[in-house]
């Protein structure tokens, strides 16, 4: 029988955790509990929480299906973004709007609390932009976006309305935000 890895759940554990609860709200104890490892375990591969908490924001930002959808070619660039959007709205819905992305729920707990993670969401940001100006750029080549705005600009404001409206889908606890997003973004915004 294969041993589980340690690390692996002490990851999954933390994620979990870090994303229901907050990182200030998490203790290593708390962790270790989740990952039903001892808490002596979580030293032999983290250094500290802000370790861990910087190998989150590396792990969620290569999550492979939030990629892949913005890098499917066999998909019109225009439809790859808004099923990218649309997938993130029901990932978030599904969730009941109690948990958020970690990306926004870092973000605003840790920015000015830890350099290591806040180089770690910025990192994520720049990839995430990178994704989303890829597929605008296609897009205006293709001629289904019109808008002659620099690719990365928008991609930023696009990314930068996404968050806002996920915190605020969080304190309404309804779908409201999203539907704004996708009808301004759609409607105005990528055409």
């Amino acid at each position: 029988m294969a041993r589980p890895d340690t690390r692996e759940q002490i990851i999954k554990a933390g994620m979990k955790c870090l994303q229901e609860r907050g990182y200030n709200a998490v203790g290593v104890q708390d962790i270790t509990e989740t990952a039903g490892v001892p808490k002596g375990s979580f030293y032999n591969h983290f250094e500290s929480k802000e370790a861990l908490g910087a190998e989150i924001v590396a792990r969620y930002g290569a999550n492979s299906s939030r990629r892949e959808i913005l890098a499917d070619r066999a998909i019109a660039p225009l439809e790859r973004l808004r099923q990218h959007f649309q997938r993130l709205n029901r990932v978030f819905t599904d969730a009941k709007f109690e948990r958020g992305c970690i990306l926004g729920n870092f973000s605003a707990e840790l920015s000015a609390q830890s350099d290591l993670i806040r180089h770690s969401l910025r990192d994520l940001y720049a990839r995430w932009t990178e994704d989303l100006e890829d597929a605008i750029g296609e897009a205006q080549q293709a001629g289904t976006i019109t808008s002659q705005a620099k690719p990365a600009d928008i991609a930023a404001f696009l990314l930068d309305a996404y968050e806002g409206a996920l915190l605020r889908a969080r304190v309404e606890r309804n779908n409201q935000p999203f539907d704004r997003f996708m009808q301004f973004a759609f409607g105005q915004i990528l055409v």
